[in-house]
């Protein structure tokens, strides 16, 4: 459809407010579909209206459950609304899909260390790591990390030689 195509290319630009715009002339949600739905999350949650962006978001979940990117955009915003079980629940849910998806390890991993579950946390972002090495150089900057980073288990982890 090209109001959806439309309403990437805003969200591409950087531009939420026209996407959402596109978005909103297609009626109610159930015009939209998953793949509007998403987009009109994702605009949302590029404006960091994240309790909004829960409602699309949550609906599209339901109907594309195999899709991490969903996944991904929905623990994001679960997280920056204080529901931190929900974000782990929603990155659980699409590793049962998604298994060997690199991002989806370091995600729950960062989720898990601000929950404090060190050990799981520990074995997600070490899966992450054998999956993407790549992405061991973004540890240092992730805050989510903190809690744990001076656990004995992570400084080990993070000295290993890739």
């Amino acid at each position: 459809m090209h109001t959806l195509r439309q309403a990437e290319g805003y969200l591409e630009l950087d531009m939420p407010e026209a996407a959402l715009k596109v978005l909103n002339q297609l009626g109610d949600s159930d015009v939209l579909g998953a793949h509007g739905l998403y987009l009109f999350g994702e605009a949302l949650r590029s404006m960091e209206r994240y309790c909004e962006a829960l409602v699309p978001l949550s609906k599209v979940a339901t109907l594309a459950p195999e899709d991490p990117h969903v996944s991904l955009a929905l623990a994001w915003c679960y997280k920056r609304v204080g529901r931190l079980e929900n974000a782990i629940n929603s990155m659980e849910r699409a590793l049962q899909y998604s298994a060997d998806c690199a991002i989806l390890h370091y995600n729950l991993a960062c989720y898990l260390s601000l929950a404090q579950r060190v050990r799981r946390s520990l074995n997600h972002l070490s899966r992450a790591f054998t999956l993407d090495p790549k992405l061991r150089d973004l540890v240092d900057d992730e805050l989510d990390f903190d809690p744990i980073r001076s656990d004995p288990g992570f400084v080990a982890l993070m000295n290993l030689v890739a």
